[in-house]
């Protein structure tokens, strides 16, 4: 089952940065999730929320923001919320990147960014797999680099199961917790898409996560798992 690092080691360190990324790759994940806006200065940065809020002493819209504005917040510990690049950079092909598109009009930058590093500097397809809740954007994204695994994020259960993330062409349904069931998860895997599941921390939902068959777990303590 796969040790999935939730916007980095959350759990340990402030979510989205380089420090949460890096404490990841030191507890072992096989892969680490991360969420993609992009800025109206045209950059890549990882952050989870709309707005800079929560996790930043700044206030505001990330997609109003400039680069340089972005740069100029505290994300936690005198960490810097991080550009795609960056990310990229530090993780450099140890484990593949979970990018899940927040923002609209993602999919065109993530999708260039993805070949950049493909062409020249020697990843891989599998390198990366790429999520989102907004099933348009996915498919924009899919269309766009066909060759690239996508996970379909989803909240409750639809009435066809897995149906839909089969129609998408996913590689994942990625479900939450609260609405995985035996039902779900046998219907995705007779479909052939993986089953990851978002967010368990807790020893006894992990247990159950194993019981119930899944592939992978999202956690901001990786270590649990």
């Amino acid at each position: 089952m796969l040790k999935i690092g939730h916007r980095g080691a959350m759990g340990y360190e402030p979510e989205n940065t380089l420090a949460s990324f890096k404490k990841a790759l030191n507890l072992g994940v096989d892969m680490v999730e991360l969420d993609v806006y992009v800025l109206k200065t045209g950059e890549l940065v990882v952050i989870h929320d709309d707005r800079v809020d929560r996790t930043t002493n700044g206030q505001g819209y990330v997609a109003d923001k400039t680069f340089a504005e972005i740069r100029s917040l505290d994300a936690g510990k005198g960490e810097k919320i991080p550009t795609l690049n960056e990310v990229f950079n530090l993780i450099d092909r140890k484990v593949p990147i979970n990018i899940e598109l927040k923002g609209a009009g993602t999919a065109g930058p993530v999708a260039k960014l993805i070949g950049e590093y493909i062409s020249e500097h020697g990843w891989t397809n599998d390198d990366f797999l790429v999520s989102s809740f907004n099933h348009r954007e996915l498919k924009k994204f899919k269309d766009l680099k066909p060759t690239i695994r996508i996970g379909a994020l989803i909240t409750g259960i639809p009435i066809g199961y897995a149906e839909f993330a089969q129609k998408l062409g996913a590689y994942s349904l990625n479900p939450s917790l609260e609405f995985i069931s035996q039902e779900y998860v046998d219907d995705a895997h007779k479909r052939g898409l993986k089953v990851l599941v978002y967010t368990v921390n807790e020893k006894d939902d992990i247990k159950k996560m194993m019981e119930l068959g899944v592939d992978g777990l999202f956690s901001n303590y990786p270590d649990r798992i």
